[in-house]
């Protein structure tokens, strides 16, 4: 079945870069659109940054926008978030997440990598 799973998450000053990881199983890569999710413990998860399958768009919430980066590598079926000059608020949990091209849904979803910014 379809597994998406994280890595990179940790504990890190504000200021400080993270690049989180996300590698995907059992589907074409190739075909799907990426995104990144979080979610700041007491509040609704949020939208974060996406990539359209093509690699050509990416499309970012204004709160890390100029900060993050999303980037993929097909031929690994994996996605990555490169995080830059972090701030306390952007503490959460970090989920990943695809959809197939043509969908408005995200199908499948990775089980969340924590990210805490110390100030």
């Amino acid at each position: 079945q379809v597994q998406l799973v994280e890595s990179g998450g940790g504990l890190v000053q504000a200021g400080d870069s993270l690049r989180l990881s996300c590698a995907a199983s059992a589907l074409t890569f190739s075909n799907y659109d990426v995104a990144w999710f979080r979610q700041a413990p007491g509040k609704e998860r949020e939208f974060v940054a996406r990539m359209r399958w093509s690699g050509g768009s990416t499309y970012y919430a204004d709160s890390v926008k100029g900060r993050f980066t999303i980037s993929r590598d097909n031929a690994k079926s994996t996605m990555y978030l490169q995080m830059n000059s972090l701030k306390p608020e952007d503490t959460a949990v970090y989920y990943c997440a695809v959809r197939a091209r043509s969908t408005s849904q995200y199908n499948y979803w990775g089980q969340g990598t924590q990210v805490t910014v110390s100030s």
